[in-house]
């Protein structure tokens, strides 16, 4: 089938993740084909190579991005993830896009937002810019703005990659509204490559593989981004500490076991600005091996927080360009099952991983 070998990517928010991803597309440009790239399943992934995502147009709301050059906008305050690439500019002017529920009080002293700049056409910037795709890199919690994205994306005959735990893929309702305009959509909330979900998950399933029961289970998180620095609001955290729960829950009642509410925490902790973008994870496994004898599990896991999860979004976008090549509709399930935390269809990772390289084999060149 032929295809468009540009994949041209609409960024919404301008953060420290858009950040590990545009500088990662930009430091891997000239990867060979059978080369190995840490945090990605293949450097042709289904005849696309990493250089073939074009970024064509970005939305932010905070000053300091826009109006620049997205190549500047990604090292703009309040950012302060790695910087691994000096990017140069792109030709691409971020844009300032509707702020909705996008800043909470938490964020807003780091966040200067102009209330008299209007905000663009959202569909029409997609449109004259031929985006295929539109990436939601929002904060946790941001329920309309999310929502206006995807609407957007809808009208401008775009896919739509969710990154985070506002549900769209897994929402029936949003699903079906993808279904009916033709268009696919992967989601929600971004599992990173080696992260406390996907080690949690991990370490869970091999506890079930070798018969321990889970009697107890935690998971907390500590940060110094703008991403813990909103989470403060403990309001926006709904559908976060859902998504990360679920993540980790539905392992174990996928073997037949039930874990009472009471009995597994996974959510974050707590905001520590000298982190920056490292996270923390805490992690604690009970259960009790042959003859009822008790023992425990603990974990500290120290990672930077937005890179960890850049290779899994290239993935994901080139997953969806095979789905828009294809045409293909609605929530795409394999990839949503390996690459989200929270997707409509939970699968165990190996197993999802297997049915993303059918995928690729299926729908790629």
């Amino acid at each position: 089938m032929a295809q468009n070998k540009k994949i041209k990517i609409a960024i919404v928010g301008v953060g420290n993740c858009a950040s590990s991803l545009v500088q990662g597309i930009y430091y891997y440009r000239n990867a060979k084909d059978n080369s190995h790239v840490p945090g990605l399943m293949h450097v042709n992934f289904g005849g696309y190579h990493i250089r073939d995502i074009e970024v064509v147009a970005a939305f932010d709301v905070n000053s300091n991005k826009v109006g620049t050059d997205v190549a500047e906008a990604i090292y703009a305050e309040p950012n302060n993830t790695a910087v691994f690439a000096k990017v140069p500019k792109l030709g691409v002017t971020v844009q300032r896009g509707p702020e909705l529920d996008g800043v909470n009080k938490y964020t807003a002293p780091l966040v200067p937002v102009d209330k008299k700049q209007q905000s663009v056409d959202v569909v029409k910037i997609l449109k004259t810019t031929g985006a295929d795709l539109v990436i939601n890199y929002l904060p946790v919690g941001s329920q309309q703005a999310t929502e206006f994205y995807a609407q957007a994306a809808i009208d401008a005959g775009c896919g739509f990659v969710n990154c985070i735990p506002v549900f769209i893929a897994s929402n029936p309702v949003w699903a079906k509204k993808f279904e009916d305009a033709g268009l696919p959509v992967i989601g929600d909330d971004i599992k990173a490559q080696v992260g406390a979900t996907i080690v949690h998950r991990t370490l869970v399933n091999l506890f079930l593989d070798r018969g321990m029961k889970i009697d107890r289970t935690y998971q907390l998180n500590t940060g110094g981004n703008t991403d813990f620095l909103n989470m403060l609001e403990r309001e926006r955290l709904t559908s976060k500490k859902i998504s990360k729960t679920e993540a980790v829950r539905s392992q174990i009642e996928a073997r037949g076991q039930t874990i009472a509410d009471d009995d597994i925490h996974v959510g974050p902790s707590d905001y520590v600005p000298w982190q920056k973008d490292n996270k923390i994870c805490f992690l604690r496994i009970e259960s009790e091996h042959f003859g009822g004898v008790p023992m425990n599990l603990e974990l500290r896991l120290s990672v930077e927080d937005s890179p960890n999860s850049a290779g899994v979004a290239i993935d994901s976008i080139r997953c969806l360009k095979l789905a828009l090549d294809n045409h293909l509709s609605g929530a795409i399930i394999e990839p949503a099952a390996y690459f989200q935390k929270h997707p409509p269809k939970q699968i165990e990772d190996r197993t999802a991983r297997e049915l993303v390289e059918n995928y690729i084999k299926t729908y790629g060149k």
